[in-house]
């Protein structure tokens, strides 16, 4: 066996596993392109990132992550359709089922990193793997601590990451699985290469964690001018990505963070952009990361000169675009922001009734954010091929272990003590449902957030409509 790159202080053996094979820790981002391109794991696009493939699963598996029901889960986690139990028994059956085949492989992939931006607040994790890309994917989804954070590194949670092995049990719902073991700090996942699996079963970690100590975690972009703080909730698909990356407001970060005692921070330390039909004239800064080195472009058509076709969705139209924060030139250096002066509900109505914009009562956010009334967009989930109208709490439901309750009395409280302003974006469909109507073009909802975030609007008669108020 063949170590690369120095091992932080807790060694493989201590999770289990007795690689029979090289492993490869920490390595840089070039290093692990290079390496997939070699293992044939994907294939450079003619501007140089890494294109890659999933397979069968292009999109989150929902029904198949589970939660362990214990002790330090039984009380707090609003057990359910979406929260799923399974016993110790079963997690650890197909935990030693999964480190047998990682200890099998012929080469592991390690990378120590971080989730939390906030000082004080930052998860220790580690992602192993037995794909470089899937290295590269963590590498650029997560925070990457410094070579003296690294030399004392120990994680509070580690993710088995096993995308070839498939279960065999009768107690799964499939051959794929998601299961998070709280107590003893663990993510076990298989039988999927749909990368997102890795950042969000971290992002449910935190959704436990932080409430218990006051913090609110959420499923939201952010972004800054540096005086004005801004927050978008939204479920995927319905622009978070796009509406946060803004020429003239620093990007803070475009999908999970945790508004504490000092501000916004991000969870993370990167971007999963979903690239359908993405354009440099309407995102150029997403844009201009597709052509960069590093960025792993997930499910990408390419055509005959190599060049992405962002409009090709023969594959699925969950195409996405994993890059390093710092691809995006408009960025906060330290991934936080003040207390948000205004809250955004990004929902896209497939029936097209809801009006472009919106000004919500802190009554009425408490509802919407609740309800969580959008549309789940295609290829974002498994079998969901057509825009379809659902009620997500906390526009995040999938990822939110609590009751919902909990989520929202953090936010309402958080809003009235710093003065927050709420606003409901449809950047659904107007002028009719799905397949009748249009979907809201990118410019104009981004002209109405503009004028809501520089105060144009804060001064206009408003109409109450007696439907939704």
């Amino acid at each position: 066996m063949a170590e690369t790159s120095t091992p932080t202080s807790t060694p493989l053996t201590a999770h289990g596993i007795n690689p029979s094979g090289d492993v490869h820790w920490n390595l840089d981002t070039d290093a692990l392109v290079d390496i997939s391109l070699s293992r044939n794991e994907g294939v450079l696009s003619a501007h140089g990132a890494l294109v890659t493939e999933t397979g069968e699963r292009t999109g989150r598996s929902p029904n198949d992550k589970y939660i362990v029901d214990d002790d330090s889960t039984h009380d707090d986690v609003n057990w359910g359709d979406v929260n799923v139990s399974t016993d110790l028994a079963t997690f650890e059956r197909m935990r030693a089922k999964v480190v047998d085949f990682l200890s099998s492989q012929d080469t592991l992939f390690v990378q120590d990193l971080a989730c939390g931006a906030e000082p004080g607040e930052a998860l220790p994790i580690r992602i192993i793997t037995q794909n470089a890309w899937h290295s590269t994917f963590a590498r650029n989804m997560f925070i990457r601590p410094s070579v003296e954070e690294l030399a004392s590194h120990t994680p509070e949670f580690t993710v088995f990451h096993a995308p070839h092995f498939e279960a065999e049990d009768a107690s799964l719902n499939s051959k794929c699985f998601v299961i998070v073991n709280y107590a003893a700090g663990e993510v076990i996942i298989g039988g999927t290469r749909y990368a997102g699996e890795i950042k969000k079963s971290i992002f449910s970690v935190m959704n436990l964690i932080l409430p218990r100590k006051g913090i609110l975690p959420m499923h939201c972009s952010a972004n800054t001018n540096g005086e004005n703080t801004a927050i978008f909730f939204g479920l995927s698909g319905t622009g978070k990505t796009t509406l946060s990356a803004d020429p003239k407001r620093a990007l803070i970060g475009d999908d999970e963070h945790g508004w504490g005692a000092n501000g916004v921070f991000n969870f993370e330390g990167g971007c999963y952009a979903k690239l359908i039909d993405l354009s440099e004239e309407d995102e150029p800064e997403i844009f201009g990361t597709t052509r960069r080195r590093g960025t792993v472009l997930e499910n990408v058509v390419l055509n005959d000169e190599g060049v992405p076709d962002f409009t090709d969705v023969s594959k699925t139209q969950n195409t996405r675009g994993s890059y390093p924060i710092e691809f995006i030139d408009n960025r906060t250096m330290d991934s936080r922001g003040g207390h948000p002066q205004n809250v955004i509900f990004l929902t896209c109505d497939a029936f097209g009734v809801l009006p472009p914009i919106s000004r919500l009562t802190p009554e009425q956010a408490a509802y919407h954010f609740i309800s969580g009334y959008t549309a789940k967009v295609a290829g974002t989930e498994i079998g969901v091929k057509e825009p379809q109208a659902t009620f997500s709490a906390c526009f995040g439901e999938p990822f939110m272990p609590m009751h919902p309750g909990v989520y929202a009395d953090l936010l309402s409280a958080k809003m009235e003590e710093h003065g927050s302003t709420a606003w409901l974006i449809n950047t659904g469909w107007n002028g009719g449902p799905y397949g009748v109507g249009k979907r809201m073009k990118i410019r104009y909802t981004r002209a109405m957030l503009n004028a809501a975030l520089d105060g144009d609007l804060d001064n206009v008669e408003y109409v109450k409509d007696n439907r939704f108020g």
